[in-house]
Formats: C-alpha cells, structure tokens, sequence
C-alpha cells in the first residue's frame, strides 16, 4: 500500500515519491498549515485544489482540546471532517505542548499542561498522541518528541535526546498495536521519527544514528526554526542529513521562507510546512519569483499590475496590487485571503518548479539563480 524511492538526485538534492494509502506524495513538498483542520484566513479544500496543495498538515493538540479525537473519529476521520480527498500529516503536538512552559510538567510517562481553552489538565504522553492520531486517522504520523528550546545546557539535551529516543520506541508499539485493531479508521497509517539535539551538531548526529534503527517510515529534523540563526540551521541540516537513511522520507519541520527551503532542499531535505505564508499574507507581506513584496507600500497606490506576472494563483490572475492594496488598507477580509492563496500558491509552484529541475538536472542552476533573489525585496 506504501512505499518510497529517489527518482534522481542532483547533488544532495532529490525527487521521490511516497505512495500512501491517501494518494501518492511527489516531493520536494510543502504541506499547507491547516492548524485546526481549515487554513487560517478562510481558505477550504477547494481552494487547497485550486492553488496546488498536495498535502495538508494539521496539530494534534489543538484537535485534541477542540473539537475532539474522537468525535472526528466518529465522524469518519480528518480527511472526512474537513472534505479534503489528499494526505494529511499530522504532527505529534509536541512543539505546541513544549512552548507552554508556565503550564506544563515533564516526566518519563509524558507531558501534563493546562489546556489553553478551558485551563483544565490534559496528559498527553508518547501512546496518547499516537492514540489521538490514529482517530484522526491521518496519513502520516508524527512521534512524541521532546521540542528542546534554544539555548539549551548541553547536558539536559543529552538527556533530553535519550527521553525522546524512549518515546520514539513507545509510539511505535502503540501504533502497531493500533493498526491491528478492526475498528481503526487507518490501518496503514504511517509513522514519522523526530531527530532531536538543539544547536549542538554532535548530539543532533548521535541522536540521528540511533533513531534511525527504529523501524519507522520516514524522519523529520525537529526544533529548528526557534531562534537559531539560519547558518545554525544550516550546519544542522549539513551535519544530521548524511546520517539519514536514504531509502525514507526527510522532513524539516516548521521551516520556513522560501530561501530556508531552497537551501534545504539544497542539502537534500524532501518534506516541509511552516505558518510564515500565512502569517505573512496577514499583513500583505508576499513571495514572489522577484523576492520578497510588502503590498501595502505607498508605491503600490496605482499598481495596476498582478501582484506577480509569473503568478498563475486567482489573486494575480484576476486583480491588481492597488485593488488589493485597498483591500488590506480597508480591512476588507478579502484583501487578506487573496494574498494567503498568492503566498501559499507560491509555496507549492516553489516546491514544484524544484521537482521538475531536478528531474532535469538543472536544480544547480536555478538553486545558483534563486538563492541570490528569493531573500531580497522586489524592485
């Protein structure tokens, strides 16, 4: 029902795919953020067709706290619940509960917290996550890991790393005891390692070399993108990267712009998915083949042109930069919801472009080209 392979590489970058029970995965990838089950700022599963998401992620946590794993569970699962027909990954919930660090207490066992709905006590612990997953019966699940803040001492990453390493081992047995039961919504569901370590290289390599023995189906570089600068991360992908198996999946998580993505890419990093498109578009800051646009710059005033000429998404093909301008300037809802499908088309026709110029053998080329304007801002 499942399976992986590298279609070409150039370099360390590659073209695989993953074949999931949901549809087949082509990667490079970006997963489009759909947090609660809905991408914030009012875009559906028609829309997610419309601007060429082929995977959607959504938190275990937060469906979790509301509106619940088991009614979504009752109503047929994630995929069911919020009509979209393609993979979703779900990730474990662990960055969500670790940033909660007036609410929360760590132990062997797991992890207990205040809900930041109600303020009532929830545990969630290396099973319950895996547990909560497989009622949401996503294509792919994340394990319970540890998310180490950063900085952090040396030596409670040390030990951090082994606890995670502990858990990654009880996901797995949970969700192979899961799978076998009739009542299961995904019995092919797939389970994801997360590599562990904050900034330090040696740990991160460590860490990677003894997960990497745990018969999972893919791995995914956790803990970055929380205040490291991007040449940390960088050294990170560099060092952890070559110890990852090559016949499995690699998922950088919550990363990032659309130059971090090149660059990972770059050091041969196949999955990814990060809020800042959305978070971005908010504010009608966009990404385009030109760099970076902050739409509401006076300059934009009487721009009669698309946001970008090479943009094929329903804001540049039907509307200007001065009418969605004005929108955002009016705090007109749809202002906000035309530049999320422009910066989320972006993130997919990004990720796209790279899998056609590896299959070409031309991603030297355009990773040389665009790594020189994707990070500066639009003349």
């Amino acid at each position: 029902m499942s399976g992986f392979e590298v279609i070409k590489t150039e370099g360390s970058a590659r073209r695989t795919r993953l074949s999931t029970v949901h549809g087949v995965i082509e990667t490079p990838v970006f997963m489009n953020v759909g947090t609660a089950a809905a991408i914030r700022g009012g875009a559906g599963s028609d829309d997610l067709k419309r601007i060429g998401c082929t995977v959607e992620l959504s938190n275990t946590y937060h469906l979790h706290l509301r509106p619940g794993d088991e009614l979504i569970k009752r109503l047929g699962g994630i995929r069911r619940f919020m009509n979209w027909d393609g993979p979703v990954l779900t990730d474990s919930g662990g960055f969500q509960v670790f940033s909660l660090a007036h609410r929360r207490k760590i132990t062997e066992q797991g992890v207990r917290f205040s809900s930041y709905i109600d303020g009532r006590s929830v545990f969630i612990g290396p099973e319950e996550s895996i547990r909560i997953q497989s009622n949401l019966a996503s294509t792919i699940a994340m394990a319970f890991d540890e998310c180490i803040e950063n900085p952090a001492p040396y030596d409670y990453v040390a030990a951090s790393i082994d606890r995670t390493t502990r858990w990654l081992e009880r996901c797995r047995a949970e969700m192979t005891r899961l799978n076998a039961l009739e009542d299961t919504l995904n019995r092919d569901q797939l389970l994801f390692g997360i590599n562990q370590g904050g900034v330090h290289t040696d740990l991160r390599v460590r860490h990677m070399k003894t997960i990497r023995d745990i018969p999972v189906d893919g791995f995914a570089i956790g803990g970055l993108s929380v205040g490291e600068t991007a040449e940390e991360m960088y050294t990170v992908i560099d060092a952890v990267a070559p110890e990852m198996p090559a016949d499995k999946p690699r998922y950088l998580m919550g990363v990032g712009t659309p130059l971090n993505i090149l660059e990972a890419v770059h050091r041969g990093i196949d999955f990814f998915d990060c809020v800042l498109p959305i978070r971005n578009a908010q504010h009608g800051n966009l990404f385009t083949w030109n760099g970076k646009m902050r739409l509401l710059h006076k300059r934009y005033i009487e721009d009669g042109r698309p946001i970008d000429e090479n943009c094929g998404c329903p804001a540049c093909t039907h509307y200007s930069r001065a009418y969605i301008r004005h929108l955002l300037k009016a705090d007109e809802r749809l202002g906000m919801r035309l530049c999320l499908l422009h910066n989320l088309y972006f993130y997919n026709e990004l990720t796209a472009r790279m899998r056609t110029e590896i299959e070409n053998g031309t991603f030297d080329a355009f990773y040389q080209k665009y790594r020189l304007i994707l990070g500066e801002f639009a003349n």
